[in-house]
């Protein structure tokens, strides 16, 4: 039952990123076609994260106060999918720019709660396991929507008409959802007892240290929107190959989801340690020079980085909270990422007009220190031995 519930949830997350992700693929060009700055695509890029993960802090204690993850859930699934489409409609960038936020808020409201429910099911099967497939299904959508952008660029489509078709896999999303309410209305039926040590009402003290490497990290982390906005406005590549790029590293992110999950129910932070200091690299590829196979490079390290902020980042909270609070954790968590990648993506984006040298060596410090903090977190609580998970049930 719970491998089920995490493959149903995967599906309607597949169809979910189909949607969203394809148009992010190219919300950044189209920004700029409408006459944003730079400086507005990387403040807009920031504000729409935080505006969503700021929403978690709420959406989390309201999954544990009310104990209704699914109402909040379709909720926010509804706002986050119907915005994208509705960019067919916006004619300037600023109602662009309301509708980014829009969706990013959504995203914000349905995450807490559906982590939630995930983690019922995860305590069943293991935590990394559970989130590392979820992600892959989830990246497995991430490559399809931009790949059908891309496809209605090639055959001469503009940006609005694929925003415009992107209405297809959202409605198909919200149908899905709708069948996993039926099947499994009580989610928390499914959990085991808590892997996690401590009072039921208190946060555990490696639970704020792990909160300031997530921030650390998710100030640090370019956002695509500015990297398909610099590449555009360089004209290093025809304007049908972002979308391409953006592709290959969701690719990439589904694949390392699977392989990170499974080495965290095994090593615990000190894989999502290594993954951080993996991706580092990234923003000077992408802005060092426009060579296909170093912007090629860039995505993969991009997406591996990706990879580990949505699966085992997340996997990581579940080990650490008990059940009760776990809700909570999961909008503490989301909301410093939200209010760090905020104030990163910002910063980034004005770096980005006055010096891309100095953006690349913000990015890269940012990352190697998110990767030092998680290395104390895990060596002070013996994390890195092997995580506090559940026993692992079919």
């Amino acid at each position: 039952m719970a491998l089920q519930f995490v493959l149903l949830l995967g599906a309607a997350d597949l169809l979910a990123d189909a949607t969203y992700e394809g148009g992010r693929s190219v919300v950044g060009p189209f920004l700029a076609l409408l006459g944003a700055s730079g400086a507005a695509v990387g403040v807009l890029s920031g504000l729409g994260e935080m505006v969503g993960y700021g929403l978690r802090l709420g959406s989390g204690y309201l999954s544990d106060r009310l104990a209704r993850p699914w109402a909040i859930a379709l909720f926010g699934y509804a706002l986050n999918l119907l915005a994208v489409p509705a960019l067919a409609l916006a004619g300037t960038w600023q109602v662009a720019a309301a509708l980014m936020v829009a969706e990013r808020a959504g995203r914000g409201l349905r995450a807490p709660a559906r982590d939630l429910m995930l983690s019922h099911a995860a305590s069943r099967i293991g935590f990394g396991w559970a989130f590392g497939l979820h992600e892959a299904l989830d990246q497995a959508g991430a490559v399809a929507g931009p790949l059908l952008v891309a496809l209605v660029l090639y055959l001469g489509g503009v940006y609005r008409d694929a925003f415009a078709l992107l209405l297809l896999p959202a409605l198909a999303c919200l149908g899905i959802l709708l069948v996993a309410r039926t099947r499994y209305p009580r989610t928390v039926e499914m959990e085991m007892t808590s892997s996690a040590q401590g009072e039921a009402s208190r946060l555990p003290g490696r639970f704020w240290a792990y909160l300031l490497g997530a921030g650390l990290l998710a100030a640090g982390y370019v956002d695509f929107p500015l990297v398909a906005f610099h590449l555009e406005r360089e004209g290093e590549l025809a304007a049908s190959w972002v979308p391409l790029l953006y592709t290959m590293a969701m690719g990439v992110d589904a694949v390392a989801a699977l392989a990170l999950g499974r080495l965290f129910d095994r090593l615990g932070l000190l894989v999502v340690a290594a993954s951080a200091l993996l991706a580092a690299p990234f923003a000077l590829l992408v802005f060092g020079g426009g060579e296909p196979l170093l912007l090629g490079l860039a995505m993969a390290l991009w997406g591996t980085g990706m990879a580990a902020q949505e699966s085992v980042l997340r996997a990581a909270v579940a080990t650490m909270v008990r059940v009760e609070r776990r809700g909570l954790g999961f909008g503490l968590f989301n909301s410093v990422c939200g209010v760090a990648w905020f104030a990163g993506s910002a910063l980034l984006g004005l770096l980005y007009d006055l010096s891309i040298p100095t953006l690349v060596v913000f990015s890269l410090a940012a990352q190697v220190a998110a990767a030092l903090v998680f290395l104390t977190v895990a060596r002070a609580e013996g994390m890195g031995q092997r995580p506090p998970a559940a026993p692992v049930r079919g």
